[in-house]
């Protein structure tokens, strides 16, 4: 089956602009949207503190259920549904970090029992303390700067031929991370600034594209969650493990691209940087559009039929899904352009 044209010709590269305008404007509302709610909405995975999932047997109050959570003292709580309304189950945060033995579980079912006088069971209880919290958000944010250092060291050896290059800054940026992170600096302007100093010198050292693909990748992750921010959604470490999996998705697309242009430079020498990246996109389009069709399909029933548990971590794979396709083809080959302008200067 053919989805698109062998000799079609979009003029992506023509539209840059307009995509560059695009990409700022959901990037800016995307900050905006974390200043406004403080950053992130951490679950308790990251902030720590205690959460009970419970399943009633018929339809309940939720100003029941709460007077029964302020009968055994479980600090400040919230309750929100969870999964289909008639399923009846509802999930109880609260900031303090509970002792969860056997006796808790039995004494919120005494309690909500007492206050609605319908059955319920405790399906899950989870505890995590505040540290435990604050040393996982350090390592998830870790996690992910390490992830885009040494995807530029790939980049950078396997288009460019600068392995040593791209590994001697990876290597100084690391350790400079690592040290200033004993010191009690804050990890995530940290990691913001040693970003900031990557980019700079792969503008500097012409690592183009290593720049390429990690603004690709920077700008798939800050929509992202700031997507996350806008509705509101929890950062939970399956969400982590999204984030993860859209900079290996997306990174994948911007490969096949360059790997394109990179035989298209050599086979058409003579043509203008703008026409080559433009044919190479053209060319790679219809196996971009088949991959990123086929996923979404099965992401979109993950998220329609999964259920609760895997909810989010489906629409975070949704967003970046469509996020990181655009950004192959709009963000990180254009970028390569920057170049042309550079170099006749």
């Amino acid at each position: 089956m053919q989805f698109v044209k062998p000799d079609i010709n979009i003029n992506f590269v023509g539209k840059r602009k307009i995509a560059f305008s695009v990409s700022l404007a959901m990037i800016l509302i995307s900050i905006a949207s974390l200043i406004i709610h403080g950053g992130p909405k951490y679950g308790i995975d990251f902030a720590g503190g205690t959460l009970v999932q419970v399943k009633f047997n018929e339809p309940v109050s939720l100003k029941n259920v709460k007077s029964g959570l302020a009968a055994i003292d479980l600090g400040k709580s919230s309750v929100q549904g969870f999964g289909e309304q008639s399923e009846n189950e509802y999930l109880v945060r609260t900031d303090r970090s509970v002792m969860t033995s056997e006796g808790f579980s039995l004494t919120v079912q005494q309690a909500l029992e007492s206050s609605t006088g319908k059955g319920v069971t405790v399906r899950r209880v989870e505890m995590v303390g505040p540290q435990v919290g604050k040393d996982l958000r350090e390592k998830a944010l870790f996690a992910m700067f390490y992830a885009l250092l040494f995807i530029a060291i790939y980049i950078s050896g396997r288009f460019e031929l600068k392995w040593l290059l791209s590994g001697v800054i990876a290597g100084v940026l690391m350790g400079a991370v690592y040290v200033l992170s004993i010191f009690n600096v804050s990890v995530p302007y940290l990691i913001a600034a040693a970003l900031i100093v990557s980019l700079a010198l792969y503008w500097f050292l012409g690592l183009k594209y290593a720049m390429g693909a990690t603004v690709a990748l920077i700008h798939d992750v800050t929509i992202t969650v700031g997507i996350f921010s806008i509705f509101n959604k929890e950062f939970t470490l399956p969400i982590i493990a999204a984030l993860l999996t859209i900079i290996g998705y997306s990174l994948n697309d911007t490969i096949i691209v360059f790997d394109r242009i990179r035989e298209n430079l050599r086979k058409y020498h003579k043509n203008p940087l703008e026409v080559t990246i433009n044919r190479s996109v053209n060319e790679t389009l219809s196996r971009t559009l088949l991959t990123s069709g086929t996923t979404l399909v099965v992401v979109v029933a993950l998220f329609v039929l999964g259920g609760g548990i895997i909810h989010d971590f489906a629409f975070a794979l949704l967003v970046g899904i469509v996020v990181g396709t655009y950004s192959s083809i709009y963000v990180a080959s254009p970028i390569l352009l920057a170049w042309q302008v550079r170099g006749k200067k």
